[in-house]
């Protein structure tokens, strides 16, 4: 995770008090945030949170009911041509002509961004090299596998060099070594000094990525932080043991109770028992004496440190990827997005 200095920095990103409605659903009820120029913030949430509403109000794809969005110092409403002059943006699924070559669809963005042709297939062939696809320059995008389209997805996002890219949930249905790879070249841009909107619900992903992290749920922001100050708000370790049977679940948490500081959780699934202590190793081997000679049957035992996903837990009551879907109008393909700031 990147961890710059933030002390000083203009803002690129300000939203204030952002309301949205769609029909009977709230999708944000007055939702603030920040992102420092050249930084990277996290948008966390389940499906249906709001990630998504806030990324099309900031790239003028749809207006808020009420509030203020302002990038890099311009209002979305009163001035959306400038707002898209200076962004980019990636959404949910890889939006690309399937027809067109790969560097046909970064010549096609470019010339709708008004780079003119000598620049706009001047800056496909860098970003075909950027992003490992030069070799795949000549073959329709039909042809290219699910990370190769994400790879030329962001790619058109970048033609006009934008100071402010939104990723919207950039790694959706990738295999784990696509994501890998796209990790690395979103952690690329930002070591650049782009400023990056990054929404996901991949706790792993935004622990890696992100500086700072907003978390929002049904439409608010419950938590806003670093990783690290997230994670302490969990506090503490906890004690992680997988027995041999569901049945015996019951016993150790009535064994271990004496050494909970807080709620115990079972999963009769996974066999597996976690336990809040304090102590550290000391608890742990005060369990392991607890369990000593009774009928229960560890087959393992382990101490974890809180993350992301314990934070979801217990901010919301529900892991990172319950939920539903946001319920908003289709998003436009990049070509369109870039031909409606002309």
């Amino acid at each position: 995770m990147l961890t710059p200095s933030f002390a000083g920095m203009s803002d690129a990103i300000l939203v204030e008090g952002l309301q949205k409605r769609f029909g009977s659903n709230t999708a944000l009820a007055g939702v603030d945030l920040t992102v420092p120029e050249g930084s990277v913030l996290g948008l966390l949430g389940p499906n249906g949170a709001g990630k998504t509403t806030v990324v099309r109000i900031l790239t003028t794809l749809l207006a808020p009911d009420a509030g203020r969005a302002e990038v890099v110092g311009i209002d979305v409403l009163r001035d959306p041509g400038r707002v898209r002059s200076v962004i980019g943006l990636t959404g949910q699924y890889a939006a690309v002509d399937e027809y067109l070559t790969g560097f046909e669809n970064l010549e096609m963005v470019g010339r709708l961004y008004r780079l003119g042709r000598r620049e706009s297939r001047a800056r496909a062939g860098e970003l075909l090299e950027r992003f490992d696809l030069t070799d795949a320059a000549d073959r329709p995008a039909k042809t290219y596998s699910g990370g190769m389209r994400r790879r030329l997805d962001i790619a058109a996002s970048l033609i006009a060099r934008p100071r402010v890219l939104f990723l919207d949930e950039p790694t959706t249905g990738l295999d784990p070594r696509s994501r890998l790879a796209m990790w690395e070249f979103i952690a690329d841009l930002a070591g650049g000094g782009t400023t990056i909107l990054l929404t996901t619900q991949y706790l792993e992903e935004a622990d890696r990525l992100a500086d700072r992290m907003v978390v929002i749920d049904r439409g608010r922001v419950i938590a806003r932080g670093t990783a690290d100050e997230l994670k302490a708000q969990v506090g503490g370790q906890r004690l992680e043991l997988t027995v041999s049977s569901a049945a015996e679940l019951t016993d150790a948490a009535r064994l271990l109770e004496p050494l909970a500081a807080g709620d115990t959780h079972a999963d009769e699934q996974t066999r597996r028992l976690s336990v809040p202590v304090r102590g550290g190793t000391d608890a742990l081997a005060e369990a392991l004496r607890l369990l000593a000679g009774s009928s229960v049957e560890v087959l393992d035992v382990g101490l974890r440190r809180p993350d992301l996903d314990d934070v979801f837990l217990t901010l919301t009551g529900h892991a990172a990827e319950d939920g539903t879907d946001d319920r908003e109008p289709a998003g436009r393909t990049p070509a369109e997005t870039a031909g409606s700031a002309r």
